[in-house]
């Protein structure tokens, strides 16, 4: 069996706290000599290989996908992990959660959060477990965060907002 295939079998899937969520094995550098234990069939090699990893770090800005929403918030593919946007985190209004419709809706703003929904998040929680388990906690509330169309809202309301700056410094400039 090649080293790869050990390697992939053993590491492929696994959370590490050094390393975070270990998506493949890239490429073996290097094979060592092997050495026998006594009483054991195995031979034991040092390894040198090349990794792919996802290490989620607090404040990052991650892009996904809506995969499931549930009473108490979204769950969000981030490539190999989901992370959860709680109901309180998902913008900044009031949300109701529609149980018909599997959405939430805000209150104010009447804006609407559906499963298969592409949005982008900041990472506020990242707990690494062992073994093939994790958990990522996330925010839209924040500005330029959410689904694209809520993004493109808080980018305009800031030109126009900036323009009604510019034009009052410059009405400003003329009367004096």
């Amino acid at each position: 069996m090649s080293a790869r295939i050990i390697l992939s079998e053993d590491f492929s899937g696994i959370i590490s706290r050094q390393y975070g969520f270990i998506i493949s094995i890239v490429d073996v550098l290097d094979v060592g000599p092997g050495v026998i234990i006594p009483g054991n069939a195995n031979t034991f090699h040092e390894v040198e290989f090349t990794l792919l990893a996802f290490k989620p770090t607090i404040g990052e800005i991650v892009e996904g996908e809506i995969v499931e929403i549930v009473d108490f918030g979204a769950f969000i593919r981030l490539g190999p992990l989901d992370g959860l946007v709680h109901v309180s985190q998902i913008m900044d209004d009031y949300v109701s959660y529609e149980q018909v419709g599997n959405r939430f809706i805000g209150k104010e703003t009447g804006k609407i959060l559906e499963v298969h929904d592409q949005v982008r998040a900041r990472i506020i929680a990242v707990s690494l477990g062992t073994g093939r388990s994790g958990k990522l906690g996330l925010t839209m509330r924040q500005k330029y965060l959410g689904k694209p169309e809520w993004i493109e809202e808080d980018i305009e309301e800031d030109l126009a907002q900036r323009q009604e700056e510019k034009a009052k410094e410059e009405a400003k400039q003329v009367q004096e």
